[in-house]
């Protein structure tokens, strides 16, 4: 059977989720502020949660909740609570990974689906058909899996069990993002959602007799950031993902912003929508897909352990730096007497020529014409991070279009 996957996008506010759902999401992915990986990303108040579902709802957008922590005793309690919460605002699934707050999820609120996450390590159909029978509807398949070994588990897997999988964003050095390195280093528990990315830091070796004297660490001399990887890329295989029978192709990136969102989010709905309509006007247009999963903050791109285990072409020894090529300057929200209400996100100018980035695939430039407060003083420039303006543009724009400035 042929499958019409759905785009899955993550959002870490309220903000990032409409926009995900305008620039073309099927299902976006939500952490509230508990008992998901990411406690750092801003996450969701429940009324913000409430809100983005409603949202979402009205533009045929789903909305799932990650719960994915590894649970300790001390956590049961608030999940049973939270769970009593989630019910009231209706989710369309709890994304899960302990057995126990899954089957938590099942007695407080069956009627939510319930999606088995990518830290469950799901390797093999029979993990597959096991989540199947305990009630889950999807299984996040781990990161380490080949496009060959998901066309096996889909043959041996009920048609009715969707498989997810991540086709864009950061790798993680840990198998399935099950990681040790934050909690040893640092206290802070990545299974707990509190990760402070240590596979990102430069390293050396220190002669326990010797302190103090550095040493660096070398991959064949290229560099000490030895647990860096590339960021995954999956925008030129669209068809193989499709034909291995994936119904979910996700989106990382829950600490990303909305310029992030915007871009991925666009750029995969195109190819996937393209492809679909016709597969020559998908490979017509791939110069298009390339050029704009790269204007938006990225560390290389690789495919992963799609065509077989990567090698140290898909690591960055040199650096643990962002390839960085556009600025992201703020939403466009109402128009009021021909100026534009921004929250302002990094300084830009009168006089300025910046882009105009559309759901509908259009850039535009244009040029800031006036910037004025809030209380309507005029300003030559907008150097406050999030500070509340007014502008006014030489070309016409649209509510939730994204203000970005092209760097040299």
């Amino acid at each position: 059977m042929a499958r019409h996957p759905e785009l899955l996008i993550p959002a870490s506010s309220l903000e990032v989720l409409k926009t995900a759902v305008i620039f073309g999401a099927d299902a976006v992915y939500i952490g509230g502020e508990a008992f998901g990986l990411r406690a750092k990303a801003k996450n969701f108040s429940m009324e913000d949660m409430r809100e983005g579902i409603a949202f979402a709802h009205e533009h045929d957008v789903k909305v799932y909740v990650t719960a994915n922590i590894l649970a300790h005793n001390k956590d049961l309690d608030g999940v049973r609570e939270y769970f009593k919460e989630l019910k009231e605002i209706k989710p369309d699934a709890l994304i899960i990974a302990d057995p126990g707050v899954f089957e938590i999820a099942k007695e407080v609120c069956p009627e939510i689906e319930r999606h088995i996450s990518t830290q469950a390590n799901n390797t093999n159909y029979a993990t597959y058909n096991f989540w199947y029978k305990q009630g889950a509807s999807r299984v996040v398949s781990a990161r380490e899996l080949s496009l060959e070994e998901l066309r096996e588990l889909r043959a041996n897997i009920p048609e009715d069990l969707e498989i997810e999988t991540f086709v864009h964003g950061a790798m993680c050095i840990s198998y399935s993002g099950r990681c040790l390195l934050s909690n040893y280093f640092t206290g802070r528990d990545a299974n707990q959602g509190a990760c402070t990315h240590p596979c990102r830091w430069k390293y050396a070796v220190v002669e326990e007799t010797r302190p103090g004297e550095y040493m660096p660490v070398y991959e064949n001399e290229r560099g000490t950031y030895i647990f860096n990887s590339k960021d995954l890329c999956m925008i030129e295989h669209i068809p193989g993902l499709i034909e291995a029978g994936i119904d979910s192709f996700k989106i990382e990136g829950r600490m990303k912003t909305a310029l992030y969102v915007a871009t991925v989010a666009r750029t995969y709905r195109k190819a996937i929508d393209d492809y679909q309509k016709d597969p020559s006007l998908y490979q017509k247009n791939m110069p298009w897909y390339l050029e704009q999963i790269s204007n938006c903050t990225y560390r290389q791109f690789t495919t992963g352990f799609f065509f077989g285990r990567p090698d140290e072409t898909t690591q960055i020894y040199d650096s643990n730096t962002y390839v960085k090529e556009y600025t992201y300057l703020g939403i466009i929200g109402e128009e009021k007497e021909g100026l534009y209400r921004i929250e302002q996100r990094n300084k830009f100018s009168v006089g300025e020529t910046i882009e105009i980035m559309k759901p509908d695939g259009q850039n535009i430039e244009t040029k800031v014409l006036n910037i004025l407060t809030e209380e309507g003083e005029p300003q030559e420039s907008a150097p406050h991070p999030k500070q509340v303006l007014y502008i006014g543009l030489d070309q016409k724009a649209a509510p939730y279009d994204i203000l970005r400035r092209k760097e040299d």
